[in-house]
């Protein structure tokens, strides 16, 4: 197998422990040296710390247009997992390649970098660009500041195919995300003693029975949208910490929620009215024992929604790399709506699936990552000269 394979290549990748809490430098300087090798440059996008890092570079001509290809080079962690095998050493058995993401998603960059010498062996009439941020799975923090640089010049990509898990499956849609905190701030007393107190984790409480409410009207049949699983908006808590001591009333909770929002859909409706319910009918009654107590929503990270249209060129091209036009959507999210924001039209498309991803004993088989070089020979021989 030669070391610049994708299986060879997935397996450096794997080895590099980039859980979003880490730095990612250590992958990024493997993969500009490995692009240096190839008469590449790449430029690389520090957050403000210095400790991670995306990188860009072009294959080909410095001329307008181009296709991005995109991933992220972030993983999720594996503490608490029970593992068969070493997370950060890439195994494999029964025609399946283990390790910590080996589909969510550095199989399809290892497919791009085993692609490189392909798309450079003859002139390329459109050049290609490699995308691969950090931070993906925490908010979708890297991407947007090399979007940010991208916007500023001349030379913007024409479309984008960002190769997350979709076993090999052409998707145009997926939904976006809004993340929330929500901090409700009461007063503590002895329990003996509760109603003198303002009970913020009952008042939490009320507002996430709202926040179920609301969820319950976005599922009515009229908000639905059968491209997707399930085919309407959805919200959800999933964080929650208060209290101290059962004898405590208690003075402070808070919790997270999220609004997974079908393309179209505001998910500050989902906010407004939860800050309407609480300003109408929760803080007057809280403000009535003390006038200190309140409640406060902030955002923690947001993405939009993707929704490509299936006769724009990205579907289209899409369509001919894949060899089937029979698109689809995917529940998760990706940086997809955030190149679309920005004028660059964006696709889906990767080896692995999701129902392996963040899991433990995460695998992609070999069937799907010879499938994405089979696809990645198609792009080349599509731009070649």
């Amino acid at each position: 197998m030669s070391e610049h394979g994708s299986r060879a290549l997935l397996a450096h990748l794997v080895g590099f422990a980039t859980v979003s809490r880490d730095s990612n430098l250590a992958l990024i300087e493997f993969i500009a040296q490995y692009l240096a090798g190839h008469g590449i440059e790449a430029e690389l996008l520090f957050n403000d710390a210095g400790d991670k890092a995306s990188l860009f570079a072009t294959l080909g001509p410095d001329v307008a247009g181009g296709i991005v290809l995109s991933g992220h080079t972030d993983v999720v962690p594996v503490d608490g997992q029970a593992w068969s095998v070493p997370p950060f050493e890439m195994s494999e058995a029964d025609g399946r390649l283990y390790g910590r993401g080996t589909a969510d998603m550095k199989g399809f960059i290892a497919c791009v970098l085993a692609a490189v010498p392909q798309l450079l062996a003859k002139p390329l009439r459109s050049p290609v660009h490699l995308a691969f941020s950090y931070d993906e799975e925490v908010g979708c923090l890297g991407v947007r500041p090399m979007l940010a640089a991208l916007d500023q010049r001349p030379h913007k990509p024409r479309l984008c195919l960002i190769g997350e898990p979709s076993e090999l499956q052409p998707v145009l849609g997926h939904k976006g995300k809004l993340a929330m905190r929500c901090e409700v701030r009461g007063l503590a007393c002895h329990s003996a003693h509760a109603p003198s107190g303002v009970n913020a984790i009952e008042y939490a409480a009320r507002l996430i029975g709202h926040l179920g409410d609301l969820g319950e009207a976005l599922a009515a049949p009229e908000h639905h949208d059968t491209r997707f699983d399930p085919p309407y908006s959805t919200v959800q808590t999933g964080v929650i910490h208060g209290g101290r001591a059962l004898n405590i009333v208690p003075a402070e909770c808070a919790f997270d929620f999220e609004v997974r929002t079908l393309p179209g859909f505001d998910a500050q409706q989902v906010v407004d009215g939860l800050q309407t319910y609480a300003e109408q009918r929760l803080l007057p009654r809280m403000h009535a024992v003390d006038p200190g107590t309140g409640i406060r929503l902030q955002p923690l990270s947001a993405y939009p929604g993707l929704a490509t249209a299936a006769d724009s060129e990205a579907a289209q091209l899409l369509a001919y790399l894949c060899g089937s036009d029979a698109f689809t959507t995917v529940a998760f999210g990706t940086e997809g709506g955030l190149f679309d924001e920005v004028g660059i039209p964006t696709v889906v498309c990767g080896p692995g699936s999701m129902a392996q991803g963040h899991k433990p004993d995460e695998f992609v088989t070999l069937e799907q990552l010879d499938g994405c070089d089979a696809m990645l020979k198609r792009l080349a021989d599509h731009l070649h000269c």
